[in-house]
């Protein structure tokens, strides 16, 4: 596994000035982003399909994995409430060591096939949900034995790892490659392997709420308004898409309890149950609910031909 490998250039790394050690892991982080952009295609595919799989009331989104490649998936599936509004009951993460390995190391618990098998069964994964499997060797054996029980229960299961010809790669619908080869510190995957599955999460994740209709017009419409810097966003977005007041916003913001979706569709001159019903009968899509008000993303006017 090139992860693995130790790198003739580094062997003396520890001799090494700490200006000439800073550069050699800055220029590893960069080949972990550049190591993305061959994987953009499998990234897409995997989040389209995964879009459609999860656009339904009852899929769940979860993460498997272990060691930091378990607490990578943690931590982008843990942002995702808060920025897109995704429901916590339909987030799941299947991790070596339970919570435990959360914050800590559990040792040896990578390696039980049967706890990976155990916690699909555990949550009755099934065909409406979507499994993303992380491991930087794709080798990992709970990892390997989570996603394929997965598959062979209907799920749609992505792989992602940092080797190529990984059995994970091999288990799952959407594999996803990023090949970054030897870390500055062999076998330290929390570096430039670690840095490549963040980046394709950020992505992956990202782009499936896009298609879900959580973005809009590059605005977090669909975020949870817990504080005072996001309620004055909330507030600006309000009054960006509709052209109205800041106060006529805050006013619509308070009625629809901080949803930015619906107080655009009141701020436009519908009812609160108006509001409601039109943005449930497009999905929760605001940019279906205001084409069928007539108007566009930018201020409240009326749709423009783009031909």
């Amino acid at each position: 596994m090139r992860t693995e490998e130790l790198s003739p250039r580094f062997l003396n790394l520890d001799t090494w000035p700490s200006e000439e050690v800073m550069r050699a892991l800055y220029e590893g982080q960069l080949a972990a982003a550049a190591a993305v952009q061959a994987a953009l295609p499998a990234i897409a595919a995997a989040g389209e399909e995964a879009a459609g799989r999860l656009s339904g009331t009852t899929g769940r989104l979860v993460y498997a994995g272990a060691g930091t490649s378990g607490r990578i998936g943690v931590q982008d599936g843990s942002e995702l409430s808060p920025t897109f509004g995704w429901p916590e009951e339909r987030l799941l993460f299947a991790i070596a060591g339970g919570e435990t390995a959360f914050l800590r190391s559990v040792e040896n618990a990578e390696d039980s096939i049967a706890d990976g098998i155990a916690v699909i069964e555990k949550n009755d994964i099934g065909g409406d949900d979507v499994v993303v499997g992380l491991a930087a060797s794709g080798a990992t054996p709970f990892t390997v034995a989570a996603v394929n029980k997965a598959a062979e229960r209907g799920a749609l299961t992505v792989g992602i790892a940092n080797n190529r010809d990984a059995p994970l790669l091999a288990v799952c619908d959407h594999p996803i490659l990023v090949d970054t080869g030897a870390e500055v510190i062999a076998g330290s995957t929390r570096m430039k392997a670690g840095t490549a599955q963040k980046i394709v999460l950020n992505i992956l994740s990202t782009l499936m709420m896009v298609r879900m209709g959580r973005v809009y017009s590059g605005r977090m419409v669909n975020m949870r308004v817990t504080n005072a810097k996001l309620r004055r966003r909330s507030e600006a977005m309000v009054a960006d898409i509709t052209g109205c007041e800041a106060g006529a916003a805050a006013d619509a913001l308070k009625a629809t309890k901080g949803d930015v979706r619906l107080a655009a569709i009141m701020a436009l001159g519908s009812s609160l149950s108006e509001a409601e019903t039109m943005l449930q009968r497009h999905g929760g899509n605001l940019r279906a609910a205001l084409a069928e008000l007539g108007r566009t993303a930018e201020r409240g006017m009326p749709e423009r031909s783009h031909g």
